[in-house]
């Protein structure tokens, strides 16, 4: 989780001094370093969550609660040294130790909630908040009378590069030379390591998705060999249209514009790009996602029209049955689009920034409102 400061604004531009607090075997710990931000490692614990009392004091859960005073400890020594303006808190087990030593530093605490229900970790720490920053209007109602009055919808930022991707760019760059540009085009993913029960779905339907639409299948790389084997007995009309790849990488902002319907796991991350872009989506959610926040996703788009969700053992035949009329009629596919695109917030970088930068300046959030005046920023 980041803290920023001190604060600087140069007009007519605003820069800031930002430091990383995370666990030593995070993604963070690779990333932040990379991007030449400072980090601090912490300890942190992580609970297991069952609907068994029993199973929540396992010797697991207690050892690795026993580690967060120790972490809360760590990360109060190092906003101490830091001495930033404001935190960052964005979720999950490693924000819990932040954000206690934020409020023992006496610095204003900014919540991030990318899912649509409020996680642990951030309902644990709303009454240290001095904002939270929620990704969906309906996140509003959830949290408590008190802390619903610090809560402003912003949305989950979206990388930049997601919003400017071009079609003829993935047919050039993954050479789709055998695409039929008449037909529709599927985007399969199941994240960056896959998914084996996409995959499954996708390669039991495979023949049938090829004689409507081309497919492009991200898999994981430690599925493409066995995937591709199996692909080796279509007809070769067939087999033109269908592009594997065990990862797809710096091509995927151009393969989703190219995209007319994405078949994927319903994270917090894809649901906040694939609104922003309106696509059409069939999500399967994946079952043992924290507090099953995939799931909750898939059903919130999924209520507004804007997504199918297809939720506990998903067969090959649920799958054709959900994305066969998105498949067959133009109009149905713009439909939805339209309504996952009202969902979008592709600005939502730029909001939420406005409400660091506002709780930094010690600016409060409208009560009950969910909104703020402009911000007296820091000078």
């Amino acid at each position: 989780m980041p803290v920023f400061g001190p604060f600087q604004f140069p007009a007519p531009r605003r820069s800031a001094r930002g430091s990383w607090i995370g666990t030593a075997d995070g993604l963070e710990a690779r990333v932040a370093p990379g991007a030449g931000i400072a980090f601090t490692t912490v300890a942190t614990g992580k609970i297991r969550r069952s609907k068994n009392p029993l199973k929540m004091a396992s010797p697991a859960n207690v050892r690795d609660m026993a580690r967060v005073p120790l972490g809360v400890l760590q990360a109060r020594r190092a906003i101490d040294q830091f001495r930033p303006d404001v935190v960052l808190a964005t979720g999950g087990y490693v924000a819990v130790p932040a954000g206690l030593a934020a409020r023992m530093c006496h610095r204003p605490l900014v919540l991030h909630e990318q899912t649509v229900r409020l996680g642990l970790a951030n309902r644990k720490l709303a009454a240290s908040a001095a904002r939270i920053c929620v990704s969906s209007e309906s996140t509003l109602g959830l949290p408590s009378e008190s802390a619903r009055a610090l809560a402003v919808v912003t949305g989950n930022p979206v990388r930049p590069e997601m919003l400017s991707g071009q079609t003829d760019r993935a047919v050039q760059a993954l050479g789709l030379s055998g695409f039929d540009r008449r037909l529709p085009t599927v985007y399969v993913t199941g994240g960056a390591q896959g998914s084996q029960q996409i995959n499954e779905l996708v390669g039991e339907s495979a023949q049938w998705l090829l004689q409507r639409a081309n497919v492009i299948h991200q898999c994981g790389p430690a599925n493409e060999a066995g995937l591709r084997a199996r692909a080796a007995g279509l007809p070769a009309e067939l087999a033109a249209r269908y592009y594997l790849a065990g990862f797809v990488g710096g091509e995927l902002p151009d393969v989703l514009a190219l995209a007319d319907v994405v078949v994927s796991r319903s994270g917090a991350g894809t649901l906040a790009e694939l609104t922003a872009l309106g696509k059409p989506a069939v999500f399967v959610p994946l079952a043992s996602s924290a507090g099953n926040e995939q799931v909750h996703n898939a059903r919130h788009l999924e209520q507004a029209g804007a997504a199918v969700a297809l939720t506990g053992e998903v067969t090959a035949g649920q799958l054709q049955t959900a994305v066969g009329p998105l498949l067959a009629d133009a109009q149905v596919r713009r439909g939805m689009a339209e309504r996952a695109r009202a969902y979008g917030r592709p600005d939502a970088a730029d909001r939420l920034v406005d409400e660091v930068l506002a709780a930094a300046a010690g600016q409060p959030v409208t009560a009950g409102t969910g909104q703020r005046g402009e911000p007296s920023l820091p000078r």
